[in-house]
């Protein structure tokens, strides 16, 4: 499959879109770095930003949680590693809430 060929406006448009996207992306993990916004409050937001954050970024932001310790507790929980927050399903959410509980 080949991708659409984009005008030079369109292209720039998208790099922009992109990098907004990426700048909220790291605010919103700098509130779970800092404790303004817990995890679980996270899980529970409605936005775009939030909902299309990989799970195990989000973990990460936790304090005291690093790669190793995010991988494990998303296989306890039965995450997989590309999961975003969008894509868990009720069981996940509790099982991940519960384990930094």
């Amino acid at each position: 499959m080949t991708l659409p060929s984009l005008t030079p406006e369109q292209r720039l448009a998208a790099l922009e879109k992109a990098a907004q996207a990426r700048a909220a992306r790291a605010a919103l993990l700098s509130k779970i770095k800092t404790g303004e916004l817990s995890f679980s409050e996270l899980l529970d937001k409605e936005d775009d930003i939030a909902r299309k954050t990989k799970v195990s970024m989000a973990l990460r932001a936790v304090k005291g949680v690093g790669p190793a310790k995010a991988g494990a507790l998303m296989r306890q929980a039965g995450v997989d590693a590309n999961r975003r927050i969008g894509g868990l399903g009720a069981q996940q959410r509790r099982k991940l809430v519960d384990a930094l509980s």
